[in-house]
């Protein structure tokens, strides 16, 4: 074994123990992974967009507003942090619309904020929130290891050449697969499964994820940047570990709004919303 791989596979496990860890104790503990997450998210998606170039003022209020969301998350009142990030956006929208900053500014924003409030909105304080959260890294794992694996082994068709040349459609399919398995095994262990909800779920996220993966890819490729950062040795950097939980935490939050929407305003965890209406018992 390469010495790379073996600090790969150490810090790999490092990773993967404190967010467990965490996701098992949720409150305060995860809702402060959720935070260094996504401090960790804007720092990264400001050194590769080079905001600090362009607009030193506008890069302060983006500071300003992720680490607001941030620390509503943690020590404030969740419920309040997406009408504040939303506050926010609308300033770093407006500004951009008349070219005083660039657009990178607000998307670095709401990519950063809105997962510090996706993540920390699915773990939420109960029971059901650690297994939307088991059942959201499960379902991003496996379909991250399985593309990988699959797509080396079986090759064949690029999947976006331009963006990943890495990447090939038998991963995609494979890592689907295997994500939609996994998420619902999970979700299986806990509650009786019915239906076809929690595989379809399980499905959006996992291609949610690759969405992710290929869209951090085309920001690297745009500004010509190997690796997000080196903060975690082996891995690069939070967003090359986080891209596609981030994406999928989006996509699970944004199912969860639209089953309240459906339930008419309801004010269930996300959890609760994801698994009840797909039949546990």
């Amino acid at each position: 074994m390469s010495r790379e791989l073996s600090l790969r596979i150490r810090s790999g496990i490092v990773m993967i123990a404190v967010a467990l860890v965490c996701t098992w104790y949720g409150g305060l503990l995860f809702r402060l992974l959720a935070a260094v997450i996504g401090l960790g998210v804007f720092w990264e998606w400001a050194r590769m967009t080079r905001l600090g170039e362009r607009t030193i003022r506008g890069l302060a209020v983006g500071w300003a507003a992720v680490a607001a969301v941030a620390a509503n998350v943690v020590f404030g009142d969740p419920g309040f942090s997406l009408p504040l990030l939303a506050g926010f956006l609308v300033t770093l929208v407006l500004m951009a619309a008349l070219r005083r900053w660039p657009w990178w500014l607000p998307g670095g924003v709401l990519y950063a904020g809105f997962g510090i409030v996706a993540l920390a909105g699915i773990r939420d304080d109960d029971a059901l929130g650690f297994v939307a959260m088991l059942f959201l890294f499960v379902t991003v794992w496996a379909t991250d290891i399985l593309a990988y694996f699959v797509g080396r082994t079986l090759k064949g068709p690029k999947l976006a050449p331009r963006i990943s040349p890495g990447k090939t459609w038998s991963g995609a399919i494979g890592g689907t697969l295997a994500g939609v398995a996994g998420g619902s095994l999970v979700v299986l262990s806990y509650f009786s499964l019915g239906g076809w909800r929690i595989p379809l779920i399980a499905l959006v996220l996992s291609v949610a994820s690759q969405v992710g993966d290929l869209f951090e890819s085309f920001i690297k490729r745009r500004f010509g940047v190997k690796d997000s950062s080196h903060l975690i040795p082996g891995h690069g950097g939070v967003m090359d570990r986080v891209d596609g939980l981030v994406s999928a935490s989006f996509a699970a939050f944004a199912i969860a709004m639209a089953l309240a929407a459906i339930q008419r305003g309801a004010t269930d965890s996300v959890g609760f919303l994801l698994f009840d209406l797909a039949g546990r018992s």
